[in-house]
């Protein structure tokens, strides 16, 4: 079979001013660069899914916006403006927030009371507002997922893709507009995982920025926007998904080629 390979465009920016911009961010454990000089950005109702193999330094990079770990160098953007993340607290209080694969929810606890959690409302008499708590959780759901109505099951009862929605509408709540979801769909069913992808969209609708991090092409090709590849803490590239080809993406993640690249022998191969 012959190799062919076209030029490579880089895929050029979205207008306007990004949600968020990670430029040229380094991060270093003894010695070795995790990250070394990525700069990736996300707008308003788009997602970006950040791929990659093992130790691609994606979850590294990632957590420099969240606050779970501090870049050594580079410089996080907000709305355009630069700004010091030292931790999640610092995060939250720009609008971010960090959806983990293993979700951190009061089992015990049903979605009004994962929702508020740490921030309950309160009566003029000190008491906790349950009344309200569930009246305000009942309005969010109804908006980010019409079809959750176990608003009072503890959490520990729920389908993993209502667990999703009560972590997201935790979020949302608090007025999240730049959220990283790390693996939403891992060990989920078609339905649940349909729930998710309903909820992404709604996100998406409402002008929230999502970080994707996912090892299913299925997933990221459902979900995603644009791709941006990670090979050894590096940036490969960022791709339009409606440009490039699953087989492209994996070359990507593997190989290191720019979807110009690829060859049909490398296609091949990862078919």
């Amino acid at each position: 079979m012959t190799d062919t390979t076209t030029t490579y465009n880089p895929t050029p920016q979205p207008e306007g001013v990004p949600l968020t911009e990670l430029r040229d961010i380094r991060v270093s454990f003894g010695g070795v660069h995790a990250v070394d000089g990525v700069t990736i950005d996300l707008y308003p109702g788009e997602v970006v899914a950040l791929v990659g193999g093992n130790g691609a330094g994606k979850s590294t990079l990632i957590h420099t916006l969240a606050g779970a770990h501090p870049a050594d160098d580079g410089q996080i953007y907000i709305n355009g403006e630069p700004v010091t993340i030292k931790n999640s607290r610092d995060a939250r209080a720009l609008g971010v927030e960090a959806i983990y694969q293993k979700l951190a929810l009061a089992d015990n606890l049903d979605a009004a009371g994962n929702v508020f959690l740490g921030r309950e409302l309160r009566t003029r008499f000190g008491s906790l507002d349950d009344s309200a708590m569930l009246s305000a959780t009942q309005e969010l759901m109804g908006r980010l997922n019409p079809r959750f109505k176990n608003l009072r099951t503890a959490v520990n009862s729920l389908s993993g893709g209502q667990r999703q929605s009560v972590a997201i509408a935790r979020a949302v709540h608090f007025n999240a507009k730049i959220l990283i979801m790390d693996e939403p769909t891992a060990a989920l069913g078609p339905a649940e995982t349909a729930e998710v992808r309903e909820l992404v969209t709604q996100l998406k609708s409402e002008g929230i920025g999502i970080f994707l991090i996912s090892h299913d092409i299925h997933d990221v090709f459902d979900l995603a926007d644009r791709i941006s590849v990670m090979l050894q803490g590096k940036l490969v590239g960022t791709v339009n998904k409606a440009d490039v080809t699953k087989e492209e993406v994996l070359a990507m993640i593997i190989m290191g080629k720019h979807p110009g690249e690829v060859t049909t022998d490398d296609v091949e191969a990862l078919r």
